[in-house]
Parts: C-alpha cells; structure tokens; sequence
C-alpha cells in the first residue's frame, strides 16, 4: 500500500464548545473516559497514523498518546480549518475525518467511508444517514489541501459549500442514523449515557 492509498485520521476537538460551557468537548468524561478517546479507539484499525486536531488543552490531548495539531489561525475557523491542518500534517494521500463528540461510531463505520470512496474513486466520500449529509465524517483526498486554503483565505467557512465543489460520494447509514448521535451539552450527555446503560440492561 503506498502514500496515496495510506489514511492519515484527524479528529476534530478544534472548537470553542459554548453549549459545553466552553469546556474542552474531546476531554469531558463519557462512560469514565475522555469522549476523544471513543473516536481514538474506531481509528485504531482503520488509519495508517492519527492526530488530533485542537486549538486548546494541547497537553491534556497530547496525554492520550497522539499528535495533536492546531489550525493556521486562533481565529476558531471551524472544522474546515481543522481539515487544512491535517492535510498540511498528513503524510498520506486520504484523509479520514470524525470529530471528537460521537462516540457510538465504530471502525466498520470509518471502514465504509474509506471503501465507497475507493470503489466510486471519489474526491469525497461523506456520511449520509437517509435525510441529511454529516459533513464532518468524510473521507477526502489530501491533494484538495491547495483548493481547500484558497476558499479560506477568500473568507469562505462553510463546509457544505466547499464540499460540493468536489466529486463527492454520499455513504449511505440510512439503517443506523443513530450512530451520528453528538453531544454539544451536559445534559445531552447524561442522556446518551442513560440511554446505552438502559439498552445494556435490557440486552442482560
């Protein structure tokens, strides 16, 4: 397997957090763990090199053991800049990209987005759970980086616009849309935990 068929993954803790009361989303404890590291665990088999895409608590990231990269700017650009610093980092031609706040995605799931890209050789290969397009789980290849820092630097954030000007495949999870399930509050995080506790004891 060569460079360009090699995946580096990012997870994506680059941004502010406000709903979390600004906390550091990707270290906030789900189920006793750092919810960053549940996005760790499904790279682990499916990416050749990981790193972690964040913009504060570098320490509390590097701890876990990966490289951690932060955007060009400290303007929190959103997850488009976080893309480009991978890219820029990345010593492989895909990237493979989940954020740091969904912990019931799994390897199969990464593993699907990597294999429809191939299959449709694809700029983009996306998640889409049958209503709406997850624009933060794609796998995209790294030779759109000089693309991706023009839209930037012409003060254009928003990821669906950019997306689109690709060849983009739509990975279709319409049978499980749960598993895009996030957590941008507390409360939605005592929720999910009770939820998956509840399931576990009905499953018992």
């Amino acid at each position: 397997m060569d460079s360009q068929t090699k995946v580096t993954g990012v997870i994506l803790a680059g941004g502010r957090a406000r709903r979390m009361n600004n906390r550091d989303k990707g270290l906030v404890l789900f189920k006793g763990q750092p919810m960053v590291s549940y996005a760790i665990e499904a790279m682990k088999t499916v990416a050749d090199e990981t790193i972690i895409n964040a913009n504060r608590n570098i320490s509390g990231y590097r701890a876990l053991g990966l490289t951690v990269i932060s955007d060009q700017t400290d303007s929190f650009d959103g997850p488009l800049a976080g893309i480009l610093a991978a890219m820029i980092f990345a010593k492989h031609g895909l990237l493979l990209v989940m954020p740091c706040d969904s912990p019931l995605i799994k390897a199969h799931h990464l593993q699907k987005i990597l294999s429809v890209r191939a299959e449709n050789d694809a700029d983009i290969a996306v998640a889409f759970d049958g209503v709406r397009v997850h624009p933060v789980f794609l796998a995209i290849k790294v030779s759109l980086q000089e693309h991706l820092q023009d839209y930037l630097n012409s003060g254009q954030r928003k990821l669906h616009t950019w997306l689109e000007q690709h060849k983009m495949i739509k990975v279709d999870f319409s049978t499980e849309p749960y598993i895009f399930t996030n957590i941008n509050t507390l409360p939605e995080l005592k929720n999910l935990e009770q939820c998956i506790e509840t399931v576990r004891l009905k499953g018992r």
